[in-house]
Order: structure tokens, then C-alpha cells, then sequence
């Protein structure tokens, strides 16, 4: 029996910006049902309880619909990419990797998937996981070796936080790897929190609304960077990282630093969170409705040029009008479960 060819994948965003009727068919196609077998492709799950094996069909299904939704929306693959997954060894990374081949397999387009590691000669690093692991799952990958992390220890004196160097370094040798592949995306596994804490800490120390992109072309403008977990929470992240028993590997020069500010961000967040359930599911909207007429930027909006002739622009000024805002959906069912130890893992992108 031949299977039906799959149809092509047209222009998803029109010239205006607005996702049209082909991204919408797109983006539930993208989340067809693949039978379970397919879904569950580690011996690890078949160890789980009859709850959490229920449990973990309902949170991949939820991940699958969130990468798919942010997938449609961005345009962030297309018909024959080529996408490079980095693949840190850390529950973000790995849960991309998952939940991109699950998709793969259901998507009306063709796309191929990568796996790239940078091995940065970290003492202690188990080299043999993520090779034995990639090899169980039949995906083409590449372990890249460079000794960032004895460039870091180097250079950065002991107590001084590392990110902003080995972020430098790791970002080189990783484009360069996605240039060599032929690689027409990048994936990488920052999610929704990651997005937030980014917002503020830029506008609380750099003074910027800023925060990462969903998708861009990187600095060097060579490559374009996609971020398909944009719209997973990290709690959802963790359980299916310890429902998939992922092996992770730990890496002693990022989030385990306790003086770095993004912790800080990251222990405000958690407990705005236990204090006022869906404050930051409005933020995260809040950043998809932006109205620059209303913010003070004029490299945004032209301020200069209005006057009385210009009208009504985005609702007004409305003054002293009581702010109306609708209450997110609050669906807190055991998110963020004893988020502050949670959180404060070592992580790796």
C-alpha cells in the first residue's frame, strides 16, 4: 500500500504579518495524532505506573500542541529545512529533540532534524550518555569537541559569574558546526520562563524591553534561530523530563551559580506565581500584544508627528479610566509543586 505524498507546505504569514488559513491547517496538522508507540520511544516510560503513564500521555500531547502552535505561528520550519537541535544534555534540550521527531513524523511537510553537542572538556563529563542515548533513538547527530570550558576558567575570575563568555564561545562554535552541516535552522531549547526572566532582566539591568526572540537571525546573521518550546512552561518541562527519565547531564558553569541575577528573576517569579496564580501567564501574553503608541519609545511610534488630525490611534489616550484586564486561565494543577527547589537546578540550554 502506498501512503498518500504529503502536501506541501505554502506560505504561512502574508506580507501584513497575519497567519493565514494555510498556517492554521498547518498548525493542526502539525499535531495529528502518532500512535503511542511512536510517542514512547524509551523503555523508561513502559516502567511507569497506569497514573503516570496517563499522566504523560496528556503532557505530551499538551507539549506537542504548544511546539506545533509556535511552529505555525513564527514560521519556524518549513518544507525541506534542515534543523539543527542543540542538544546541552539538560531537560530542555532533550524535550526539543522529543518532541520535534514526534512532529516530524506527523507534520505535512518534510523536514530533518540533527542533533549537534558541544563537548566543552568539562572535568567529570560523562562523554558516553548523550552519544548512546542519540544512537538508541536512530537520530543523525554530531558531537563537537573545543575546550570552551578551560577557555572559560581561564578567563573569568573564580566568583565572577561565566554565562556571558561561555554564551560567546558556545554560540561561535555552534554556528560554525550549523554551517558546516548545511543547517537552514537552529533550534535551541529556551522555553516561556526563559523568555520572561529574560524580559526582566533586561529592563531591570539593562534597561530595555527585550527578551528572547521566537525566532531571528543570529548576530552573525548567517543563521536563523528558532525557539519552538516558546510557549511550554518550564514546570511541564521538568515532569516530562522525569517522566521520559531523561539522562541528564549537569553542567557546573551556568545555572548553578547562586550569584547570578536570572536566579534571582527565577525565585521573584516563582513565588509571584504562589502568591497571584496567572500573573505570569498574562505577562507572557502581555509580551505577544505589545502597543508601542502607548509606551514611550519614538524610534516605535512617531509621537512627533501627531496632532489634533490624526485621530484615535489604538484606543486613545483613556487617561484615568479603570484598567480592564481579563483573568487568565489560572489552570494551576500542581505547576509550579515545590517550584523554588525545583528551579533552582543546574541547567543547561
Amino acid at each position: 500500500m502506498t501512503l498518500p505524498e504529503k502536501p506541501q507546505l505554502k506560505q504561512s504569514i502574508n506580507p501584513l504579518g497575519i497567519i493565514n488559513q494555510t498556517a492554521i491547517i498547518c498548525a493542526a496538522n502539525f499535531n495529528r495524532e502518532v500512535p503511542l508507540m511512536t510517542a514512547t520511544l524509551s523503555s523508561a516510560t513502559n516502567e511507569l505506573t497506569s497514573v503516570q503513564k496517563t499522566q504523560f500521555i496528556k503532557l505530551e500531547k499538551k507539549l506537542r500542541r504548544h511546539v506545533g502552535q509556535a511552529i505555525a505561528q513564527y514560521n519556524m520550519i518549513e518544507d525541506g529545512d534542515k534543523v539543527m537541535v542543540c542538544l546541552s544534555g539538560g531537560k530542555d534540550s532533550y524535550a526539543l529533540l522529543s518532541i520535534l521527531m514526534l512532529l516530524k513524523e506527523s507534520a505535512p511537510i518534510h523536514f530533518d532534524l540533527v542533533a549537534v553537542n558541544l563537548d566543552q572538556k568539562q572535568p567529570g563529563f560523562p562523554e558516553h550518555i548523550l552519544p548512546e542515548y542519540l544512537d538508541k533513538l536512530g537520530v543523525e547527530y554530531h558531537i563537537v569537541e573545543e575546550n570552551t570550558y578551560g577557555i572559560v576558567k581561564e578567563k573569568v575570575p573564580e566568583g565572577k559569574t561565566t554565562c556571558s563568555l561561555c554564551s560567546r564561545l558556545r554560540r561561535a562554535v555552534l554556528y560554525k558546526t550549523a554551517k558546516a552541516i548545511g543547517a537552514t535552522k537552529v533550534a535551541l531549547g529556551h522555553h516561556r520562563d526563559d523568555m520572561i526572566e529574560t524580559l526582566m532582566l533586561n529592563m531591570f539591568y539593562g534597561g530595555k524591553m527585550k527578551a528572547m526572540p521566537a525566532k531571528l537571525v543570529s548576530d552573525n546573521g548567517e543563521h536563523v534561530v528558532i525557539r519552538p518550546l516558546a510557549f511550554c512552561k518550564e514546570s511541564e518541562l521538568i515532569q516530562y523530563s522525569e517522566l521520559k527519565r531523561f539522562p541528564i547531564i549537569p553542567c557546573n558553569l551556568c545555572g548553578s551559580q547562586p550569584n547570578m541575577q536570572r536566579q534571582n528573576i527565577k525565585r521573584m517569579l516563582n513565588d509571584w506565581h504562589e502568591q497571584f496564580p496567572g500573573r505570569i501567564e498574562s505577562m507572557f501574553t502581555a509580551m505577544q500584544n505589545v502597543v508601542p503608541s502607548h509606551l514611550c519609545d519614538s524610534e516605535l511610534f512617531d509621537f512627533a508627528n501627531i496632532d489634533s488630525t490624526s485621530g484615535v490611534i489604538n484606543g486613545g489616550d483613556i487617561a484615568f479610566d479603570p484598567v480592564s484586564v481579563d483573568a487568565p486561565n489560572t489552570n494551576t494543577n500542581q505547576d509550579y509543586q515545590n517550584s523554588a527547589q525545583q528551579l533552582n537546578v543546574v541547567e543547561v540550554k
